[in-house]
């Protein structure tokens, strides 16, 4: 699965996600500081099938009908590099499980 990381999450947690997946930040594809339209569109022409985000307020501030990949939120009680180190197995595990397009919390 190709996986991008926003720029709002620790770039470290690439790592965490095991060798099946392709997984990118957005600093890795010189993407930072782009509004979220823009991304939104960057990432559908670069085929990403997962976006990951903290972002909370994205699907309330963007039109995701048009958008081609799952929407995943981690949605952690604060914004530590282990909370969200520990909600990953989670997103992998609903991951297998959702359908494409679509948005996902995980908590």
């Amino acid at each position: 699965m190709k996986i991008l990381l926003d720029e709002s999450l620790p770039t470290k947690l690439s790592e965490f996600f095991g060798t099946e997946h392709e997984v990118l930040t957005v600093r890795d594809m010189n993407w930072l500081g782009k509004k979220n339209g823009e991304l939104l569109r960057l990432i559908m022409e670069n085929n990403f099938e997962v976006f990951v985000t903290a972002d909370r307020n994205l699907p309330y501030q963007q039109n995701l009908k048009a958008v081609t990949f799952i929407l995943a939120i981690l949605c952690g009680v604060n914004n530590r590099q282990e909370t969200y180190i520990n909600l990953i197995p989670k997103l992998l595990d609903l991951l297998k499980n959702s359908e494409f397009p679509g948005v996902i919390q995980v908590s």
